[in-house]
């Protein structure tokens, strides 16, 4: 069974068709990669999937079971983590503040225990810090800047630290919204070397929208074309690399 299914669907905004029959699916373990040219409807397929965004047709199936009905704060706690284009970090926290709120759904303590702040609330907070610090602050080598404002950091540093409030969320889908763009190349090889080292060590299903294609080669198990709302192929990378109808739509642009 498909981890992540989208199934026919549609999304238009008055006449705006930004989305027309689209269907792909996600398979367990896999990196899967959703190209396409600017416009071409990835994002919004991004915000169906999350549930930003509710489809005029066709509809989304997580694990087995349909979602679209499903706000986004519920889809979360089903194992959904998404990043974004732009950097969305609390840039006066510190960045361990800051990825300890992508555990938020996570936690079980009711508010008047975390108001006080004492007993299973406290135990529950020393627990997530360890686990981040343990898991995900070496993982992802930024225990240097735990305790450093986002503000202070890098637009590199940033990137990895929205990956990191994103693993906070103990995902099994994992949805990376160009996780590289603006990045150096150095920055682009450490950024694909930490996505696969999800993937092994955490058993994350990924979800990509990229636009470096060799990244995207490099890193895919499947990869699904959009052009103009559709879906205009699907396939290895190789079998999407030799396409002459993406070749022609997005390819060959980039050449």
């Amino acid at each position: 069974m498909s981890l992540l299914a989208v199934q026919g669907v549609s999304l238009a905004f008055g006449g705006v068709k930004a989305l027309t029959d689209v269907t792909i699916t996600v398979e367990p373990g896999t990196v899967t990669s959703v190209i396409g040219p600017n416009g071409a409807g990835k994002t919004s397929l991004y915000n169906v999937i999350s549930g930003f965004y509710r489809p005029q047709q066709g509809g989304v199936r997580f694990d087995g079971a349909d979602i679209t009905g499903v706000k986004p704060n519920r889809r979360a706690a089903l194992g959904m983590a998404r990043t974004f284009q732009n950097i969305a970090l609390f840039r006066g926290l510190t960045v361990l503040d800051n990825i300890k709120l992508g555990a938020h759904h996570t936690l079980s303590t009711g508010l008047l225990a975390a108001a006080w702040y004492a007993g299973r609330a406290a135990r529950e907070e020393a627990e997530l810090r360890r686990e981040i610090e343990e898991r995900i602050l070496d993982l992802l080598h930024l225990a240097d800047w735990r305790d450093a404002p986002v503000s202070a950091l890098s637009y590199g540093l940033q990137k990895r630290v929205e990956l990191a409030r994103a693993l906070a969320m103990k995902p099994r889908l994992l949805m990376l919204d160009e996780p590289v763009a603006g990045m150096n190349r150095e920055e682009k090889e450490d950024m694909s070397r930490y996505i696969l080292d999800v993937r092994e060590e955490w058993d994350v299903t990924v979800l990509l929208i990229e636009h470096d294609i060799g990244m995207v080669m490099d890193l895919s198990d499947q990869i699904h074309v959009l052009n103009f709302g559709q879906r205009l192929a699907s396939g290895t990378p190789a079998e999407v690399a030799a396409d002459p109808a993406v070749i022609e739509a997005y390819l060959g642009e980039a050449r």
